[in-house]
């Protein structure tokens, strides 16, 4: 196993010798190698589990040739707008343009559209017409149903429509991403993969479904702004992985969006093997020449403790993509980071933060009943690397 940055090129995959990809990784940010990045994650989650995956970050979204450059993938697409909502990252809550982008190479703006992950889905099927397109990330999650979009004062879509892509991975994605690379694998057409937990996909017929909730049309949210509260409130009490329903939503005449349940929270066992893989720690040498990432000196030596939050601030929309369940690492997991950091050449003595997005949980009072018995006792991931 080549421990070193996944690849970029068609130079890179000659190095491990292989001749095409299973996934290939489109991103809107640049490409960097840590835990705290999204994309890392899923990519060097699939990797343990014995897929090849390349990376496409950043490509030239007004030129479809940048989305050819590692080939065609054996299974799918898997695209993200990066680790910020495209809009966010672009825009101030006054709508004003950022002048920079702390994703990017030297900080430097314009290097990803607005929109991101539709456009990129777009230039992807004006080439690969066929090849299955798989969305995630946090504007493919919290997009996944009909939502009012702030930039442009409309109820959209769900991106799965605007984008043309075939599912969405929602949340953060593990458990989900490995069970619909298993199918593709197994030679299931994409058009069937409708059973996934942290997964919606399209559909023009509901006869395979039952037990589901009905939410009102997107035509019906449009015209009704109580509809649409109501709608969204009825997605919010189905946030639980082990009590939610299957949502169906109406998006066109005879075409509807359905959100299988969210997926299992991971084990304390499956969060360490997440965090074990072999990041490189970094950002791609290429960046090296226009400064780097700037941000990935926020959180290089920083480590995620802990993922949920049972909070639900109106003003958040954490749990709406990671859930209320808060999910550990064990103290080992984190001392065998910590101590990792202290060989980066660039570590100086301290560690920024020790906690997870929001405030620093640990576990509530009932936690082991959540952790034992409900939950698998043995971890799935990583197959390759324990």
């Amino acid at each position: 196993m080549i421990h070193d940055f996944l690849p970029v090129c068609r130079e890179d995959m000659e190095k491990r010798g292989w001749e095409q990809c299973d996934f290939v990784y489109v991103s809107g940010d640049a490409y960097v190698d840590h835990p705290s990045f999204g994309p890392a994650i899923i990519s060097r989650v699939l990797e343990s589990f014995g897929y090849k995956v390349g990376i496409i970050a950043q490509p030239d979204w007004k030129n479809k040739d940048s989305i050819t450059i590692l080939g065609e993938p054996r299974l799918g697409f898997l695209v993200s707008a990066g680790n910020m909502d495209s809009m966010v990252n672009h825009y101030t809550v006054n709508k004003k343009r950022r002048h920079s982008d702390a994703f990017s190479p030297g900080g430097v703006m314009g290097l990803r559209p607005d929109y991101a992950t539709i456009v990129y889905c777009n230039l992807i099927k004006q080439v690969y017409k066929s090849t299955p397109i798989i969305l995630g990330g946090i504007e493919a999650s919290l997009r996944r149903l009909s939502h009012y979009d702030y930039w442009s004062d409309k109820v959209k879509h769900s991106v799965l429509i605007d984008s043309g892509a075939d599912i969405i991975s929602y949340g953060m994605g593990e458990h989900s991403i490995v069970e619909i690379a298993d199918a593709l694998n197994a030679g299931i057409d994409v058009k069937d993969i409708t059973y996934i937990n942290g997964t919606v996909y399209k559909t023009k017929t509901l006869d395979n479904l039952s037990d589901y909730i009905n939410l009102p049309s997107y035509d019906e949210i449009v015209k009704d702004k109580r509809i649409y509260a109501e709608s969204f409130y009825t997605q919010y009490k189905n946030t639980d992985p082990f009590t939610a329903k299957i949502l169906v939503e109406k998006a066109k005449e005879k075409l509807y969006v359905v959100q299988n349940p969210p997926a299992k929270p991971l084990t304390t066992m499956e969060m360490d093997d997440v965090y074990a893989l072999p990041y490189m720690r970094d950002y791609h040498p290429m960046y090296k020449a226009d400064g780097g990432i700037p941000a990935l000196s926020e959180i290089k030596f920083s480590i995620t403790s802990n993922r949920g939050c049972f909070g639900g601030c109106s003003f958040c929309a954490l749990t709406f993509h990671q859930g209320r369940i808060i999910q550990v690492r064990s103290h080992e997991s984190i001392v065998d980071e910590a101590v990792t950091m202290t060989k980066d050449r660039d570590f100086k003595g301290y560690i920024h933060d020790v906690g997870g997005p929001t405030a620093n949980f640990r576990h509530t009072s009932c936690e082991k009943q959540l952790t034992s018995g409900i939950l698998p006792a043995k971890s799935s991931l990583l197959r390759a690397y324990v």
